[in-house]
């Protein structure tokens, strides 16, 4: 099954109510609720930065799909 916005949404959310929140601190709070090598794989690939929103992740992240079996965003440009 591939890594969706949706399930990182699922993992990393929360952390956003402390926002700014780090890629170090998306990646902690993922790995606390259980997520998924893939996951986590896809959160580190996020840039040493802070970000304000959850919405702030998907330009990063575009070549991930919205849900199982959408096409990832980045193709539809």
């Amino acid at each position: 099954m591939p890594i969706t916005r949706a399930e990182i949404a699922d993992h990393v959310a929360a952390a956003f109510d402390a926002a700014p929140v780090s890629r170090e601190a998306l990646l902690a709070a993922a790995a606390a609720s259980g997520a998924r090598p893939g996951v986590l794989a896809s959160l580190g690939r996020l840039p040493s930065a802070s970000f304000r929103e959850l919405r702030d992740l998907w330009p990063i992240l575009a070549d991930l799909p919205v849900e199982p079996g959408d096409p990832p965003l980045a193709g539809l440009r």
